[in-house]
């Protein structure tokens, strides 16, 4: 995921300081690793560079200056392009679960059946957290569920393998 575009997508709706920029990152994808401050200024600064984002105001509201971002015409055809732009399925298994499952081998059921419960644990907290959210939590829940849904079918597929079930 690239967070410059994602910063250009909330500044398209309009000027923002980096604060709400930060929040709407924090709101719009509740299932990723909050965004720090850090990494929003700094991504701000290489969009300004670039020409994809300009500063609009400076606002001074009984606290701190406040520097208030516009996405620029040029940011707003990058932003076009990247949400054109098709995904391309991963093409390599980077899952720290299937890397413990090869390096266990044979020995792997235990873990795999431990897996499974954390699994199950998961959707159950994930189907809870869907009845009152937000759009966007309600989106990311799904998201999550289906993946673990997908992983819970390997595990038993895996099991079955290990067991010398190759029909499995």
């Amino acid at each position: 995921m690239s967070i410059a575009h994602v910063l250009l997508g909330l500044l398209a709706e309009g000027p923002k300081h980096g604060y709400e920029l930060k929040k709407g990152h924090d709101e719009r994808l509740p299932g990723n690793r909050p965004l720090a401050y850090g990494q929003v200024y700094a991504t701000l600064q290489r969009l300004e560079r670039d020409g994809l984002a300009e500063v609009a105001e400076t606002q001074r509201e009984g606290g701190p200056e406040r520097t208030v971002y516009a996405i620029t015409v040029a940011g707003r055809t990058e932003l076009s392009r990247w949400l054109e732009e098709i995904e391309p399925p991963v093409p390599y298994i980077a899952s720290p679960l299937f890397a413990r499952v090869a390096v266990a081998g044979e020995r792997a059921d235990g873990l795999l059946a431990r897996q499974r419960a954390a699994h199950l644990a998961r959707m159950r907290e994930l189907t809870a957290e869907k009845g009152a959210g937000a759009p966007a939590q309600v989106l990311a829940a799904d998201f999550a569920l289906q993946h673990l849904d997908a992983d819970l079918r390997w595990i038993e597929t895996a099991l079955a393998r290990l067991k010398g079930d190759d029909h499995a």
